[in-house]
């Protein structure tokens, strides 16, 4: 039984569903919207938003922490210095998920992650 086990297997073992969440949380980072499958969508936004709850403390711990979670220096800094900043004031619910439909090959439900009201920098290239 799994009385009280929280997130969803995605059909991998323990490295490989960390290694596809660190993957698709610095896509989202990178680009603000990803286009992926739903499931794997519901199980990428609370480790998204525990990084954006970190990049709005500020705090050098934190930016170890999420160094353990992204590995990329480039994408901590964006994730610190542009995006925690503009949830200064809110308080969770820093993504979205809207569904697309169903993938045409395998019939598997299709959804965009985005960051809610998130203001992409045009200047900087990561």
């Amino acid at each position: 039984m799994r009385h009280q086990v929280k997130g969803a297997k995605l059909g991998r073992s323990v490295s490989h569903r960390k290694a596809l969440l660190k993957n698709l949380s610095k896509e989202l980072i990178k680009n603000g919207r990803i286009k992926t499958t739903h499931q794997k969508a519901k199980a990428l936004r609370p480790y998204i938003e525990k990084l954006i709850t970190l990049g709005k403390k500020g705090s050098q711990h934190a930016r170890r922490q999420a160094n353990r979670k992204l590995e990329d220096r480039k994408l901590i800094k964006l994730l610190f210095d542009h995006i925690a900043p503009q949830y200064k004031e809110r308080n969770g619910g820093y993504t979205r998920i809207i569904k697309l439909g169903y993938r045409e090959n395998d019939s598997a439900p299709m959804s965009f992650i985005e960051f809610v009201d998130y203001e992409h920098p045009e200047e900087e290239e990561v």
